[in-house]
């Protein structure tokens, strides 16, 4: 991969930007488990290596069972998830591929679940993760390699 920028450090004021949005999300309400689940599916979905390699050490640091954060991929298929994480990684998929829009469906049950302003705090959180995964992506962000 040829040498890209260092976002912070050609464009300090719109790094700035970005850290100003994380910060408003980690003092908002959405909870540990919550963050975490959204950050690794939504840097799944978009292959930010870097992203995941990321989010799932803060998950374990945080207390996360390494067999949920295995799981996070594949959350349809097991009973690892509870109904609200159920429906908050659903949101998370149809955020991140925007392209196929969000379902009434989708939104309804995580509206239902969650309530409006815990869902638009979630929705901002999907956004926010969204956002670095095309820094990190765009930039070639990649993981530091720990032995």
């Amino acid at each position: 991969m040829s040498k890209r920028i260092v976002l912070k450090e050609v464009d300090p004021e719109s790094y700035k930007v970005m850290l100003g949005f994380e910060k408003y999300i980690a003092a908002g309400k959405v909870n540990r488990t919550h963050k975490d689940l959204i950050k690794i599916r939504a840097s799944q979905i978009n292959g930010c290596a870097y992203c995941v390699d990321q989010h799932t050490r803060e998950a374990r640091e945080a207390g996360e069972t390494e067999q949920r954060i295995f799981n996070i991929s594949v959350w349809k298929d097991t009973p690892l998830f509870t109904e609200e994480e159920r429906a908050i990684l659903a949101l998370t998929e149809e955020v991140t591929l925007i392209s196929h829009h969000v379902s009434d469906s989708t939104y309804d049950q995580a509206a239902q679940l969650l309530g409006d302003e815990y869902l638009a705090k979630v929705l901002m959180t999907i956004i926010a993760i969204n956002s670095w995964n095309r820094i990190g992506i765009a930039t070639g962000m990649q993981p530091v390699v720990r032995p």
